[in-house]
């Protein structure tokens, strides 16, 4: 038996706007779009792929799943994604070497700092 991953399964108020939004930040591509589902990728035949999908209620609380990126500069990359729209959040994380952001509509997220033993 084998599986393939697919995609991560965002639930949103507005799949459209909330998966254009991602879209630019991750420089991803639309292959996907309806009025309740929103599906982009890095590349149009690249699995896995991140789908937006209409749900009515609210985020209630921290979300359980969550996504890392490791960019090559975590400053530069933090303050591109604050100028697009992102929040930095405190989930209670305290002093750590990633930065807990948020989408616009409050789906958290990490900036990680470098790898031990790169430069930062």
């Amino acid at each position: 038996m084998t599986l393939e991953w697919e995609q991560v399964i965002v639930h949103s108020a507005d799949p459209g706007a909330l998966g254009r939004w991602w879209a630019e930040a991750l420089g991803w591509v639309v292959v996907h779009s309806s009025r309740d589902e929103f599906e982009i990728r890095r590349e149009p035949d690249r699995l896995p792929g991140l789908e937006f999908v209409r749900l009515e209620e609210s985020k209630q609380g921290k979300s359980r799943l969550h996504l890392d990126f490791r960019p090559d500069d975590q400053d530069a990359e933090v303050a591109r994604l604050e100028a697009h729209g992102a929040k930095r959040v405190d989930i209670g994380q305290g002093d750590q070497s990633w930065v807990v952001m948020a989408d616009p509509e409050g789906n958290e997220f990490c900036v990680l700092g470098p790898r031990r033993g790169e430069n930062p």
